[in-house]
């Protein structure tokens, strides 16, 4: 890697270089980067979200919901409460079925799979008779095999 200043011999003549000269290469590089790099778009990282304007009316609060568990020997609990019989499912749908359709508290029904279905159906009659309108079933998915 060194540089030869001067020849051994006064009468020799000099010798070719045979290397290309790097330098005009890499000066064209480094415009072409440059102006690479001026004509690209900037890049934002964010997601355009078509959002609802700001509403002044605060959210509805979560609706109260009663949970009514039926064991698989047909015990009836209500919110972990056991009942003692039918009679007691009726009185509480009673209570849920004379507030008005918009304050009535939800119904979660939720079976057991071994149960028999006429404990069901007397709990789901049970609520139709006393006007409840917020009653659905939960826990369907034990039934997927």
């Amino acid at each position: 890697m060194g540089m030869n200043v001067g020849s051994s011999s006064p009468d020799a003549e000099p010798e070719v270089m045979m290397d290309v000269n790097t330098t005009p290469l890499i000066d064209v590089m480094l415009v072409l980067l440059v102006m690479l790099i001026i004509t690209i778009p900037i890049q934002l990282h964010t997601v355009n979200l078509d959002m609802p304007p700001p509403s002044a009316t605060p959210p509805a609060p979560d609706p109260i919901i009663h949970t009514v568990m039926i064991d698989f020997d047909g015990t009836i609990y209500w919110d972990e409460n056991a009942l003692p019989n039918i009679d007691a499912v009726n009185a509480k749908m009673q209570e849920t079925g004379v507030l008005p359709p918009s304050e009535q508290p939800e119904i979660h029904i939720k079976p057991n799979k071994l149960v028999d279905y006429g404990v069901v159906a007397a709990v789901m009659a049970s609520a139709q008779r006393n006007n409840v309108k917020k009653m659905g079933m939960v826990g369907n998915e034990q039934y997927v095999k």
